[in-house]
């Protein structure tokens, strides 16, 4: 199975936003709360869905159950040019009643359709032990490849990307995209 650089990427971002939101400074875990809490700040989210789709997705963390493996797989294969219609993918996922809602709501923004895409591949990958990043320190598995014929030996799918490898056509990554785009509503820069 094949997954393009474009989900390695918003995989390894998605999974730190969701780490992020996971505990706060005194180590409870308080996810639910910060989701409930993302949930609520839709309206403004939903200026994020092509910027910085692994921001808004959360939204969505739980909502889909997938009926198709190989629905899925084909979408992780795509880059983001070429992504499958949500209303033929809709076919394959199942959507939790509380999220319903929510996805009409994105599904009336210009974007909403392909980012529903995009958030369904991001559910996928996090839920899939297949697509577990690979830590430092773990043991290398290409013996245990090398037993079975149908293992894909693809090394880059093991070093997943971060948002700042990958440029966007002007030169400008992905991270610099987001942090001027925020700065663009009044909030201060990071660096």
């Amino acid at each position: 199975m094949h997954v393009s650089p474009f989900f390695r990427n918003l995989h390894s971002s998605y999974l730190a936003e969701l780490d992020d939101m996971r505990h706060d400074s005194d180590g409870q875990f308080v996810l639910d709360r910060r989701l409930a809490e993302r949930r609520s700040e839709m309206a403004f989210l939903v200026n994020m869905l092509e910027v910085a789709p692994e921001m808004v997705a959360v939204l969505l963390h739980k909502a889909f159950h997938f009926t198709s493996t190989p629905a899925m797989d084909q979408l992780l294969a795509c880059e983001s040019g070429d992504l499958t219609a949500w209303e033929s993918l809709r076919e394959s996922i199942d959507i939790a009643p509380w999220a319903k809602a929510t996805v009409q709501l994105l599904r009336e923004q210009a974007a909403g359709d392909n980012f529903l895409s995009v958030a369904a591949a991001l559910e996928y990958m996090a839920g899939s032990t297949r697509h577990a990043p690979v830590l430092a320190g773990d043991q290398d598995d290409s013996e245990e490849d090398a037993d079975n014929p149908d293992a894909e030996h693809d090394t880059d799918d093991r070093h997943p990307l971060s948002a700042d490898d990958l440029d966007d056509a002007d030169g400008q990554t992905r991270e610099d995209a987001r942090a001027d785009w925020m700065a663009e509503r009044g909030f201060d820069r990071k660096d």
